[in-house]
């Protein structure tokens, strides 16, 4: 890791800091809902509280001639009630920076995060280290033996485990050649993202998947499919509806990093004929298993095409690496229609579970992106989308109406 006060930045990381955009910035929201209002002040001091315990956020992004670099930096955060979009851009060369923020609305406790710095697994320790000061100092002397502490170390926090786990080897995957369609048409004025939160009860929709023997993430990935081949125009039915999930690798290898690993897996149908949506969800989750085994996990290590192309290019200079990694990832995000993140289960520490009313999030995209979390029996979709036409999502809570689940949708404005 060189001398103490300067990070590597990840592969991962290389392919956000050469794609970053004023729409698609690259970053995420994750939020926590209390069951009161939040107090501005105690906030603060948990956020100042929560830093001494992961350091890695504290850093800024420094350009090299040949690569970028993160470095230890002194910028104290502000906690401020939110009044900027969601999934703000958290990185603005040469502005000196955070590159995350803290903010508070209502009983609402707001991260936005760069996605350089960590991956949603590690934002949401973080998120929820900062949870937990905060309501020791609401309710002194009640919570003071609860620690959220995975047991590592500072080093094995910082690590980049893509590095520790894949060494030299070649990461790269081929995907299909198709280009995915994207359900999409017209984009929003002004770089803007829509935003949708859809809430419903957990044990409305177990049943179902149960019903289908499916896992959850394969019922709603089957609904998603649907809901975007819905807005297909028939000439356009032989392209393939391709979803790309997420993985946390923190499941298949020893690592406690709070930085970036992941990696992603792309699961397609293309709809030239009927197929229901049991049967769809069967072929979905069969290939799901089929990507998620160790095996196929270590084989195909990253979605990222543009892996083996970073390695060759060390003594190029960083427009011309920048240039390489944006013509890639262009390339392979063609062939993906929207990404769905199931982020689980939310297990904060029991005792402070019962003060926790949610848990929800939102990433930054160019096309669509959904992220899935469950608390209590509470199941909340954060969907941002690019688009004026807000069919696939219409679609989506339709589907799930008709099938007896009782929704909540609530969306921000845009600008038109």
């Amino acid at each position: 890791m060189g001398s103490a006060n300067w990070y590597k930045i990840d592969n991962v990381a290389k392919v956000f800091l050469a794609t970053v955009g004023k729409r698609d910035t690259r970053s995420f929201r994750l939020s926590c809902t209390l069951k009161e209002k939040i107090d501005p002040e105690l906030l603060q001091q948990a956020v100042l509280s929560a830093i001494e315990d992961r350091p890695q956020v504290q850093v800024r992004i420094r350009r090299g001639f040949f690569w970028h670099y993160m470095e230890d930096t002194d910028l104290v955060p502000t906690v401020r009630e939110e009044d900027d979009r969601i999934c703000p851009l958290l990185y603005m060369p040469p502005k000196t920076m955070l590159h995350y923020q803290v903010t508070y609305f209502g009983n609402r406790i707001n991260l936005d995060m760069f996605h350089v710095l960590a991956d949603g697994t590690g934002a949401i320790e973080f998120l929820n280290i900062i949870v937990l000061d905060y309501l020791k100092r609401r309710y002194p002397g009640e919570l003071a033996d609860v620690t959220i502490h995975s047991g590592a170390s500072a080093g094995d926090l910082s690590q980049d485990s893509y590095r520790q786990f894949f060494g030299s080897k070649n990461l790269s995957r081929k995907s299909s050649g198709t280009a995915a369609y994207h359900p999409g048409g017209l984009k929003l004025p002004y770089n803007q993202l829509q935003f949708f939160e859809i809430g419903m009860p957990t044990s409305q929709v177990i049943p179902r998947a149960k019903e289908l023997k499916v896992s959850l993430t394969s019922y709603f990935g089957a609904l998603w499919m649907l809901s975007i081949r819905d807005e297909m125009p028939p000439r356009k039915r032989n392209m393939p509806v391709t979803l790309s999930l997420p993985v946390n690798l923190r499941n298949y290898y020893p690592s406690k990093t709070a930085r970036n690993f992941f990696n992603s897996v792309n699961i397609t149908h293309v709809f030239d004929s009927d197929i229901t949506l049991e049967e769809l969800a069967a072929e979905f989750d069969a290939e799901l298993k089929n990507l998620l085994s160790k095996e196929n996990m270590t084989k195909q290590m990253d979605n990222f095409e543009t892996m083996e192309y970073v390695a060759p290019v060390r003594v190029v200079p960083l427009f011309i690496k920048q240039w390489v990694v944006r013509f890639f990832t262009k390339k392979a995000n063609k062939k993906v229609s929207m990404t769905f993140s199931n982020m689980g289960v939310q297990k904060p520490p029991a005792e402070i579970g019962g003060m926790i009313d949610n848990y929800s999030g939102f990433c930054s995209t160019n096309t669509i992106f959904s992220t899935m979390f469950g608390y209590g029996d509470r199941l909340t979709f954060g969907v941002s989308s690019a688009y004026i036409n807000t069919g696939v999502v219409k679609n989506f809570v339709r589907y799930l109406s008709e099938s007896g689940v009782d929704i909540t949708v609530s969306a921000t404005e845009v600008i038109k």
